[in-house]
């Protein structure tokens, strides 16, 4: 529902002439008009038709922590667009359609401002602004934009930020601790994990790791499963690498998982496949993101107090993951309020504490400096769920073992076109249903690979 269909959000809107009766001599804050950032002025005519006004459409997904959406909803936007006269109308679809939505714009030429997806979408790069202007305003603000935002939405060929990154989403390990400990196993490493499945599923507690090509958690947990064995998608300059012997043994591994620890529906997962399948209390273990063990608090699951947070299990090559989801904003070139909706981008993460608190600690602050690691710490600290201290994790998760979508490069088109059609979920099921050997899988992905990233290249994107 658009925020312009809610009563109360009408009701506390401010007309011009009222937010200008209200300002009177005072001192109103607003953007410069086009850029829409950067500068104050004082009095209403003084820098007369210099104020953002009129409307500012976004569009963006459906939170898996709904307290969030009420926040931005009802809060945020309201409260924003009072200060800067500006009428915010905010649409909500499911993540699984964003990125049909956005080409449908892109074709159109015509749309929502602002756009929302939950990764790096960079092949709109030519249909969007460039959000340097905005990312070096929030530095001026709150300091240098974080490494994992930046390499998620910067193109060093270039010199474009394609996007501007509000937040992050850590991924942990979601397992079931009273299970768990009944087969005196913990998922600390891979080979545990290993080790464990075939108990697990002898319980009536298969493991969760989706390999689905419907499903972005099936992406990312892949991945980072993948650079726990030191296999990568590309290196530093953005060639394909994934053709190794250290990514024949991840699939050998992690088919081996499948066939003696899980159960067929991981090969049709959609995004909350894996959500069902642990609040069902039929799951042993999922990569998820917090909604998945907030969900079993709110509704006061009875396992909800046994539902542990853990790093990603260590690999040979040792722990890492990519981010669960990297929320990702853009303006498009199309956008007819392109002064709001930087400036409006910009507030979101200079104040990003509320944002922070608003998704019970699941969207991390892209920008270090907008909600500092010692302040999430006390604020994580205070949660009462039990086990006391489960959420404490997440900063070590945050800072010590999540990486950007496309590490060690950056994020490109080329990543984006592989993560949007599902390549490396793929290559995982053909191995795990014994459809192919693991280095004939290893194989169609690197030619597919190998010509997304030609096509590319060639564009002069990467």
């Amino acid at each position: 529902m658009s925020s312009s269909d809610d009563p109360a959000r009408r009701e506390g809107r401010y007309d011009r002439r009222e937010l200008i009766r209200k300002a009177g001599a005072g001192a109103v804050s607003v953007g410069v008009a086009g850029s829409g950032l950067g500068q104050a002025f004082y009095g209403p005519l003084r820098f007369k038709g210099r104020w953002l006004k009129g409307d500012l459409s976004l569009i963006t997904w459906v939170h898996f922590v709904p307290a969030f959406d009420t926040w931005f909803d009802k809060t945020w936007a309201v409260q924003w667009g009072q200060k800067n006269d500006v009428d915010v109308k905010i649409d909500h679809i499911l993540n699984t359609l964003l990125t049909a939505r956005s080409t449908a714009e892109v074709a159109a030429k015509s749309g929502h401002d602002i756009f929302f997806n939950l990764s790096p979408q960079a092949q709109f790069e030519d249909d969007v602004i460039s959000h340097n202007e905005i990312v070096q305003e929030v530095q001026r603000k709150v300091g240098k934009i974080g490494r994992i935002a930046h390499k998620a939405t910067y193109n060093p060929k270039t010199k474009k930020y394609f996007a501007f990154s509000d937040n992050y989403v850590p991924d942990p390990v979601i397992w079931r601790h009273d299970i768990w400990n009944a087969i005196g196993l913990s998922p600390n490493n891979w080979d545990n994990v290993r080790k464990a499945a075939p108990k697990l599923k002898a319980a009536g507690h298969p493991i969760g790791i989706g390999q689905s090509a419907n499903d972005v958690d099936s992406n990312m947990a892949l991945m980072s499963f993948l650079m726990c064995f030191g296999s990568f998608i590309q290196d530093q300059k953005h060639r394909v690498t994934i053709k190794s012997k250290r990514t024949v043994e991840a699939l050998k591994f992690m088919a081996d998982i499948y066939q003696r620890g899980e159960t067929d529906e991981i090969f049709g997962w959609d995004p909350s496949g894996n959500n069902n399948f642990i609040y069902s209390g039929k799951g042993s273990m999922i990569f998820n993101a917090i909604s998945a063990t907030r969900t079993p608090e709110d509704r006061g699951l009875p396992f909800a107090n046994d539902l542990w947070i853990w790093p990603i299990p260590k690999g040979p090559h040792g722990r890492m993951a990519y981010e669960h989801v990297m929320g990702c904003w853009w303006i498009w070139k199309f956008a007819k309020n392109k002064a709001a909706a930087k400036k409006f981008l910009a507030d979101l993460e200079i104040n990003y504490r509320d944002a922070f608190m608003a998704s019970k600690f699941y969207n991390f602050p892209s920008f270090p400096g907008a909600m500092s690691f010692s302040r999430i710490r006390k604020a994580v600290a205070s949660d009462k769920h039990r086990p006391l201290g489960k959420y404490g994790i997440l900063t070590t998760i945050a800072q010590k073992y999540t990486t950007n979508p496309g590490h060690p490069g950056y994020a490109n088109a080329a990543f984006g076109e592989m993560f949007n059609k599902s390549i490396i979920p793929k290559m995982f099921a053909e191995v795990s249903q014994k459809k192919m050997t693991p280095q004939e899988a290893v194989n169609a992905a690197d030619r597919e690979l190998k010509q997304i990233y030609a096509k590319w290249r060639k564009l002069k994107k990467i």
